[in-house]
């Protein structure tokens, strides 16, 4: 029994081993392009074949379908990505989860690329200890792709030989001969591993092991990857738990598309296994252990090509589909984050975008804010008056929450494995949302003072209402320019300088005034009282072109970083 359950631990560790390959590699190949792969997904999705090809080529890429459809998900939530294209990316990365089996297939069972793995790590460590971030993501990939193949062969080696212990799986045994529930039993069985690894791909890599080891006959394994196919889908799923209307739909667009597959397949099973199987033992391979791989690879690639190409003429139906069962609720969007959402993040590299995006939208909101401050000026009814207010203050309630989530997202995103320049990206965000909060805090500022003014039943002279409206106007073409610049990050034709000319005009004009001011009450052309309202107006919008300024800082430096 002891050997049994250091053979068990054994086994489990083997494939510890190689899911921890499959995540250093990807990770790798994520921040070696993770720039690239925002674009393409944004740009690559014209129409449903770009979708397919563009789901395709990033899910070989990063090497985890998973990782693809959360991505996908998290997009559609972001608003980045519409619900028709989510759904032919998510169709082109069951495509491109194949190729994992064939990587397997070609190198694990053909060539032992085991006795390579200790050389390629020696290449990998001295790239991991580069200070240049895409050598050092580069060594990561080759180590994983190293620690991957070496926990491919300590499975085959660990598992239990079925011709020395035929009693260990004879429960196996037991149930391969029951003809189609046989199937639809490996079914179930594929779904439930996928479910508890969390990966396909390693469910793959597992049945590839017991198909070579004879513990299972080809049709059986090739239940087990359909089942696969469902059991993946329940990443996306459970990552659209807490997400918006929009990603849930995807998520289960994800589930629907899979799940007619597998029920076709199960009508044309016997006879597309049998051409699958006659195709590879005539073109393919002659040795019956990778022979029986190949086939596995080749009924998995095949199965998912089929699949798309039928389906993608469905992605109408589909989509009308899941917005039927998942209705739109009413107010679902209000005041809540629209580009990322927290409880879910999807691979720390691509989060990045999300964020920016968000943090564009924050500082547009508090704009709309300062908007409202400059109309709660020349509000005259009671009624208007406190509506008004009273929006100012919800506003000033949202910028604090979009400030502590937008904060917790990046320090969820900051403990992910990032390059260096995310990281300083990260740290310069971080500030930016700090600065944008403090901006909402002036709003409000300016708000309280003017009801405060309303309260004394005395109002400003025409001329202090004109220097008021003249700081104002400035105060608001500075946050229009930090906005310009906020959206304008990626470009470097962007003149910071003029944010920092702006800052300095207002700081000119607020030391003018001050003076000014303490003149115009010795003159009694006010009171005192009056006096103190308005230079408390011209102050707050001082000290808002200063945090203006220090967004501005930020992003500038951001752009710096980026750039070397």
């Amino acid at each position: 029994m002891q050997y049994s359950f250091y053979d068990f631990l054994m086994l489990i560790g083997s494939l510890g081993l190689f899911l921890y390959g499959m995540k250093i590699m990807s990770e790798g190949l994520q921040k070696v392009a993770g720039d690239r792969l925002r674009s393409i997904l944004t740009a690559m999705t014209t129409n449903r074949v770009t979708g397919v090809l563009t789901g395709l080529m990033i899910t070989a890429l990063i090497q985890s379908s998973s990782a693809t459809t959360v991505m996908v998900v998290s997009f559609v939530n972001a608003g980045l990505l519409t619900l028709t294209q989510s759904i032919s990316v998510i169709m082109g990365a069951n495509i491109g989860t194949t190729v994992t089996a064939w990587i397997i297939s070609l190198f694990g069972f053909k060539v032992d690329v085991s006795s390579f793995a200790l050389p390629l790590l020696g290449i990998a460590i001295p790239l991991i200890f580069s200070s240049k971030s895409t050598r050092k993501s580069l060594g990561e990939f080759i180590f994983g792709f190293s620690f991957l193949f070496m926990g491919l062969a300590y499975l085959k080696d660990n598992v239990p030989n079925l011709a020395e212990n035929p009693e260990m799986l004879a429960f196996i045994q037991n149930y391969t001969g029951m003809g189609y529930l046989s199937i639809l039993l490996f079914l179930l069985l594929g779904s439930i591993l996928t479910i508890v690894v969390q990966s396909s791909s390693a469910t793959m890599a597992i049945t590839l092991v017991m198909c070579s080891m004879n513990w299972i006959p080809f049709e059986l394994a090739a239940a087990l990857v359909l089942g696969e196919n469902i059991g993946t889908t329940i990443t996306a799923n459970l990552a659209a738990l807490t997400a918006n209307t929009s990603a849930r739909r995807a998520a289960l667009a994800h589930f629907m598309f899979n799940v007619f597959g597998v029920l076709w397949m199960l009508v044309l099973f016997y006879p597309f296994t049998g051409m699958i199987s006659y195709f590879v033992d005539t073109y393919m391979a002659s040795d019956p252990q990778v022979a029986v791989s190949f086939k596995l690879s080749a009924f998995h690639t095949a199965f998912n090509i089929c699949n798309v190409c039928i389906m993608i003429w469905f992605v109408k139906l589909i989509e009308k589909t899941v917005c039927l069962i998942i209705r739109k609720k009413e107010d679902d969007e209000e005041y809540r984050l629209r580009f990322i959402s927290s409880g879910m993040l999807s691979t720390a590299e691509l989060s990045i975008l999300q964020a920016r995006k968000e943090i564009h939208l924050y500082s547009e909101r508090t704009f709309r804010m300062f908007r409202m401050v400059q109309d709660l000026l020349h509000t005259e009814k009671d009624d208007d008056f406190n509506k008004l207010f009273s929006r100012i203050e919800k506003y000033e309630n949202i910028s604090d929450n979009m400030e502590l989530e937008i904060a917790n997202y990046l320090n969820q995103v900051s403990e992910g494995r990032l390059s260096s320049e995310s990281k300083l990206q990260i740290r310069s965000m971080l500030r930016e949302v700090t600065e944008i909060e403090s901006i909402g805090d002036s709003c409000y500022n300016l708000a309280r003072t003017i009801n405060r003014k309303r309260q004394t039943n005395q109002d400003f002279t025409e001329k202090q209402y004109e220097h008021i409206h003249f700081m104002m106007n400035m105060t608001a073409e500075a946050l229009s320019q930090m906005i310009l610049v906020i959206e304008k990050l990626e470009q470097h034709s962007i003149d910071v300088n003029k944010s920092f000319n702006i800052e300095n005009e207002i700081n000119n004009y607020r030391n003018q005034l001050k003076n000014q001011n303490i003149l115009d009450v010795n003159n009694k052309e006010y009171d005192y009282q009056m006096g103190v309202y308005y230079m408390d107006i011209i102050g707050e919008c001082e000290k808002l072109g200063d945090y203006v300024v220090n967004v501005v800082e930020a992003s500038s430096d951001m752009k710096e970083k980026k750039a070397s």
